[in-house]
């Protein structure tokens, strides 16, 4: 399984504690992220993560290619729906890329929970 795992700067410790409750499902996969969220899983459970730019650099857009090209089965996205984001433009791209693609694509920690769960149990 190819998963994204992307986190506004005010979610990362939750996309952290997230993952460290799935860890053997995401030992499993191919994983990518954007930048500073994917150093951060890297560094704090050792995944083997690619790495994006970072999201208002343009990684939110990479992984919407990589996604639209069929190199992706989910998405993890934990968007700070309080806080705005300079980049919105390509993060709504990218969760409506998701929706003409039908990828499954968590935006916040309980949607997420359900995902990984489901996909752990498969």
């Amino acid at each position: 399984m190819k998963l994204a795992l992307i986190a506004h700067d005010g979610k990362k410790d939750a996309m952290i504690a997230l993952a460290g409750n799935y860890l053997p499902l995401l030992r499993r996969c191919t994983l990518m992220a954007t930048g500073t969220t994917g150093a951060r899983l890297a560094a704090a459970h050792g995944l083997v993560i690619e790495r994006m730019l970072s999201g208002p650099l343009g990684g939110d857009l990479q992984i919407g290619a990589r996604l639209a090209a069929g190199d992706l089965d989910g998405v993890v996205f934990l968007r700070d729906p309080m806080t705005p984001q300079p980049h919105e433009p390509d993060i709504n791209a990218l969760v409506r890329a998701c929706d003409v693609h039908d990828v499954p694509c968590a935006t916040n920690v309980a949607t997420a929970r359900l995902l990984l769960a489901g996909w752990s149990a498969a």
